[in-house]
């Protein structure tokens, strides 16, 4: 099965977002075709949760929590994740219900 280009999947995430009013950024720009991504979700109370996706066993690419907890913390995360992978996309969203639409079909 083929996957979906990165930059491709990141307009379709923000646009899924936007539509459900939930505010996102792109933070770092990866490469467009096999850039790995991250999501932060900034609930904006001072704390985060980093998002990266996983290979299953069953061949499924969930998204796993990388690194949660005080926002500068889970930016340090992203700080090491970015030095050793420069492709690296990394996409925040802003939503104080914590709600980052990952669990959504098609995004998944």
């Amino acid at each position: 099965m083929s996957r979906l280009a990165a930059s491709l999947w990141v307009q379709a995430y923000l646009m899924r977002l936007q539509i459900e009013a939930i505010p996102a950024y792109v933070l770092a720009h990866g490469d467009d075709t096999a850039g790995a991504i991250l999501v932060k979700l900034a609930p904006r109370d001072g704390t985060a949760r980093l998002f990266q996706r996983v290979m299953a066993m069953d061949g499924s690419r969930p998204w796993d929590v990388l690194a949660e907890g005080a926002e500068d913390e889970v930016d340090a995360a992203i700080a090491r994740q970015r030095r050793s992978d420069p492709d690296l996309w990394v996409i925040e969203v802003e939503s104080p219900a914590g709600r980052h639409m990952l669990d959504e079909p098609g995004l998944e």
